[in-house]
């Protein structure tokens, strides 16, 4: 497994494609490879490693490829059901690998209007696929500012490096 997620790492951060011109067409048109990690520019990001990309008023979340790479092979997701409140920076699931539970984070308030069901049967959508298939939530933000404190791909990067420093 360690192989092939290192194998995908390294072709994503080379722009190959095992998949042809589908998945490759549906990439961002840029992106930032960090260490193999991969960081989309577009989306925003939280100082916890989860990623938003807003539209049409709602706001689509998932973790981090940083974030998957660092929790290893993810074998259960925990989301909360659509309808659910959730709060800015506090916890609405956790994501369990073989080596750790970990907290994920709404980046905004509001309500959960669609979880990804994918996810109860194929956990591992979030190591192949963060930020495609591997998406968590849905939410549609009370209060929209809220994504003023979100960071852009250059600064989540840097804060990347930071962490990984220490």
């Amino acid at each position: 497994m360690a192989l092939r997620l290192w194998a995908r790492s390294a072709a994503n951060a080379l722009k190959l494609s095992g998949t042809g011109g589908a998945r490759a067409a549906a990439a961002p048109a840029f992106s930032i490879s960090r260490f193999f990690s991969t960081v989309h520019d577009g989306l925003k990001y939280t100082q916890s490693h989860e990623w938003v990309k807003t539209g049409d008023g709602v706001a689509t979340v998932g973790i981090t490829d940083h974030a998957q790479d660092h929790l290893g092979e993810v074998v259960f997701v925990e989301l909360p059901e659509p309808g659910t409140t959730v709060s800015a920076g506090a916890s609405f699931g956790n994501v369990e690998s073989v080596k750790a539970t970990s907290d994920v984070n709404s980046p905004f308030s509001g309500e959960v209007v669609e979880v990804n069901s994918k996810l109860s049967e194929t956990p591992g959508l979030i190591n192949t696929s963060p930020y495609e298939d591997g998406w968590m939530i849905k939410v549609k933000p009370s209060n929209p500012g809220e994504a003023d404190a979100l960071l852009d791909a250059a600064k989540y990067t840097k804060h990347c490096e930071e962490e990984d420093a220490h």
